[in-house]
């Protein structure tokens, strides 16, 4: 498989940067960006600072406070305590308050956009808005009975401030990633889902909000296997159901997928786990990062996995498994610099 990017010097092409970046502000997170890594990136999230720091969390309190909700009769579920409609409410009735995302673009965007006129930013680069699945924040918070019902709704309230977005930053500056985690773990089997078909089930959703982003807006995913306290929720066996996941949706949806994000363990420089690589089907265009990088094992460890990831995938840039909303600020600086190091600049 390669893509429309070649990767000049035999170097991976590209860095791309998944998400979170615990610093103190999206200033402070674009401007030490731009200066480490500005080169080699195609687009720049806002760092999700604040309380968006830990992915999804901070919509939590939202969930408690929507009257149509209340605390769960059954037992905690692996991500503690769950919700449920309350007796005689349907997901018609559902109400959610603003979920914060739209807002928090349209602040950094402005900040972002400044920074662009300064020439702090370079001009080709896009502003990146992260957004989970639907599917993701209900099937942690909610008990499977009512899922299907609260996904429906919340997915039209997300939708709904991802327009609020689109009217403010316009559309030849904005890329936005769907962060793709929980699904991994109900492909496990790890997660209880009222999905009858999983593979089949999540594949739709994942087209149908990736089809919901205009055209001329740059698309992306995020896939993941989790990084609670620097843990996946599972270690996956392979890429398997990673590719099968990439070449579901780039098959399935109407529109150009820009980019594919995939993790890679910092334990498998082996060519099993790579191997799965080979059946990769992205779009013409699309790019592929690989979240190879780990500072653990600096320079030396991420070339060793980006040799092995060449065997059976061609061209392809680099990340991070995750964001960096789990680590210590004083540790982004160098780690933005081995992103640099192992990757050509633009």
């Amino acid at each position: 498989m390669t893509t429309s990017a070649e990767s000049p010097e035999g170097r991976p092409y590209a860095a791309h940067l998944v998400g979170s970046v615990p610093l103190a502000d999206s200033e402070t997170v674009f401007r030490t960006v731009a200066a480490k890594l500005g080169n080699h990136l195609r687009r720049i999230p806002d760092g999700e600072t604040g309380i968006r720091t830990n992915w999804i969390q901070w919509q939590f309190p939202l969930l408690v406070e929507v009257p149509q909700f209340e605390s769960a009769d059954e037992p905690a579920g692996p991500f503690g305590a769950r919700l449920q409609l309350r007796s005689g409410a349907s997901g018609d009735d559902i109400v959610f308050p603003d979920l914060g995302y739209r807002d928090a673009a349209i602040e950094s965007y402005a900040v972002f956009s400044r920074l662009k006129r300064e020439g702090v930013i370079a001009e080709r680069v896009r502003f990146q808005v992260c957004l989970p699945t639907p599917l993701a924040v209900v099937h942690i918070r909610f008990i499977p009975r009512d899922q299907e019902a609260v996904e429906q709704a919340y997915e039209r309230k997300l939708l709904e401030e991802l327009d609020g977005i689109l009217e403010i930053v316009p559309a030849d500056e904005l890329a936005v990633q769907w962060d793709t985690a929980v699904e991994f773990s109900i492909l496990e089997g790890l997660l209880e889902s009222f999905l009858s078909d999983p593979q089949r089930d999540i594949r739709e959703r994942l087209v149908r909000i990736g089809d919901y982003v205009p055209e001329a807006v740059e698309l992306g995913y995020h896939l993941c296997y989790g990084d609670v306290n620097h843990r996946h929720f599972i270690e996956p066996v392979d890429t398997t159901k990673l590719v099968a996941v990439a070449n579901g949706v780039c098959e399935g949806v109407s529109r150009t997928v820009n980019w594919m994000h995939m993790p890679v363990p910092r334990d498998r420089g082996d060519a099993a786990y790579f191997a799965p690589l080979s059946e990769l089907r992205l779009q013409p265009s699309t790019e592929c990062y690989l979240g190879l990088v780990h500072i653990t094992d600096g320079v030396e460890g991420t070339e060793a996995r980006i040799a092995a990831a060449r065997e059976f995938v061609t061209d392809f840039g680099v990340a991070t498994e995750c964001g960096f909303g789990r680590r210590p600020a004083e540790t982004i600086p160098d780690l933005l610099e081995l992103h640099a190091n192992v990757s050509a600049p633009i």
